[in-house]
């Protein structure tokens, strides 16, 4: 095992407190977004075994198949297919999309062959990779997810009674699913940014209002309204009231597939995605969107936004998606408890979130009292605090025991 010192990303709509108050730190003051913790060339995690701290990645690509397993590297190739994180939202997102596995690869080599450089604002694809994503509430979490119908859509945005919306109205009322929705995003993002300003004006203040009265849609207005407080005459305000607004109790989750637009709005999570930086924008950003080609990849399907709740396998409860690069699953542990075996043949990140957790593998010789080492550095007792995070290589036998919360990332072979 390995503990790992990981890269806190300092982005804008990031909370200042929430994860300095998981590390039991003090808050710097500035916003503390994301805590990254894998292997992702951006900002690698670290770790030290005995030759001072070296980044995980490096260590990945000297010897991938003793880090990460052949059955991982023969299916995902040699590197950390997974990126775990901490994401701490004060105010929303960018409201998004992702590519699925072919697009994203047929995207890519495109942008390649016209010679997109990799660092241009307009570029869309990073990487030839997909980017699914589970997110998991640490605290109440508000995000947009998916989709709503379009019949309950136009109720709500009738209700707001502005003059703008009517012909989007009309247009979900009237037309099918796939090309009502398709024809009120495209409407939305390439109308005139003056005239749609007004628009988003008038139907935040109708959000703000309804908002604060009892009804249907209370909970979504509400949202609404705080979107658009962030992003003043944004489009994307209007494109956000297409989606399904979704809050989330502590232990719940979210998948995000491909074509699912969605944004985070506020509060304390887990996610864990497939290592990839391939996002294409809708709105509720200051970057750049490309709309044709935002088009091509949305999925145009209303749907119910699907709250996962994590399903009992013995002691460990797993959050079950379609997605083979990672699976996340969650041990909450009493003390006095047997250890628990946390044996796999493939790498593992494992995150503390609550109490304290002690990980034990073989024997070793002391150091500083408290960490035990093998022969090559690796650490074969680890305690973990919240927030705090080790990597097991492949094929290590490790026991968990104590009294907290213990989150896994792995992936499935």
């Amino acid at each position: 095992m390995d503990r790992l010192a990981n890269t806190v990303r300092p982005y804008a709509w990031g909370s200042t407190t929430a994860i300095p108050e998981l590390l039991g730190v003090e808050p710097t003051g500035a916003p503390q977004a994301e805590m990254w913790m894998g292997a992702h060339p951006a900002a690698p995690s670290r770790i030290d075994r005995g030759a001072g701290p070296v980044s995980l990645a490096d260590v990945i690509d000297a010897a991938p198949e003793t880090e990460l397993g052949a059955d991982a590297v023969r299916a995902f190739g040699p590197r950390l297919p997974f990126l775990l994180k901490l994401l701490a939202a004060a105010s929303p997102l960018s409201l998004q999309v992702h590519p699925d596995l072919a697009q994203a690869r047929a995207g890519f080599a495109d942008e390649e062959r016209r010679g997109v450089p990799i660092d241009a604002p307009h570029r869309n694809y990073k990487d030839a990779n997909h980017k699914p994503e589970l997110l998991c509430a640490l605290t109440p979490f508000d995000g947009l997810c998916g989709f709503r119908h379009p019949a309950q859509t136009a109720d709500l945005l009738e209700d707001l009674d502005v003059d703008g919306l009517k012909p989007y109205v009309d247009i979900l009322r009237a037309s099918p699913e796939e090309s009502a929705l398709r024809e009120v995003l495209t409407a939305v993002l390439t109308a005139d940014r003056d005239a749609m300003a007004e628009t988003v004006e008038q139907a935040a203040a109708g959000a703000g209002r309804l908002g604060a009265e009892e009804g249907p849609h209370t909970d979504s207005y509400a949202a609404y309204a705080a979107i658009a407080h962030h992003y003043p005459g944004d489009p994307g305000v209007i494109a956000a009231m297409l989606l399904n607004y979704v809050r989330l109790q502590p232990g719940e989750a979210l998948f995000l597939g491909a074509g699912i637009p969605h944004a985070y709005l506020n509060g304390l999570g887990v996610e864990l995605m497939a290592n990839s930086d391939n996002v294409l924008r809708c709105g509720l950003t200051p970057k750049h969107v490309d709309v044709p080609e935002l088009l091509r990849i949305v999925r145009f399907a209303s749907g119910d936004p699907g709250i996962l709740r994590p399903e009992a396998d013995g002691t460990e409860e797993v959050y079950e998606t379609p997605i083979d690069e990672f699976r996340l699953s969650r041990y909450v542990l009493a003390p006095g408890g047997a250890p628990l075996p946390l044996d796999a043949r493939t790498p593992q990140v494992l995150l503390c979130t609550a109490g304290t957790v002690r990980l034990r593998a073989r024997a070793g010789t002391a150091v500083n009292g408290s960490v035990e080492v093998d022969d090559t550095g690796i650490a074969t007792e680890l305690t973990l605090a919240p927030g705090e995070s080790a990597f097991v290589r492949a094929g290590e036998h490790l026991t968990v025991s104590g009294n907290g919360t213990l989150f896994r990332a792995t992936v499935v072979v």
